[in-house]
């Protein structure tokens, strides 16, 4: 092959390596992205939880306005 010949079938080989890397990386990103929704969607806290939460820290406040008042 000529010098020309060679350095285009080298950026060619070099851009489709590139390519082929960026499509993986997008997938994978893609995928891990679909992982993590769906661990958050599992850990969601349910409306119930919440309430509760908010029930122990009204009691958690009038306790400590009590200790603030002696």
């Amino acid at each position: 092959m000529t010098d020309a010949a060679s350095l285009l079938a080298f950026a060619s080989a070099g851009t489709l390596a590139l390519g082929v890397t960026a499509v993986a990386t997008l997938k994978a990103w893609h995928e891990w992205l679909e992982l993590r929704r769906l661990q958050l969607e599992k850990h969601k806290p349910t409306v119930a939880s919440r309430g509760n939460e908010l029930a122990n820290l009204r009691e958690r406040v009038k306790r400590l306005e009590a200790i603030a008042n002696g």
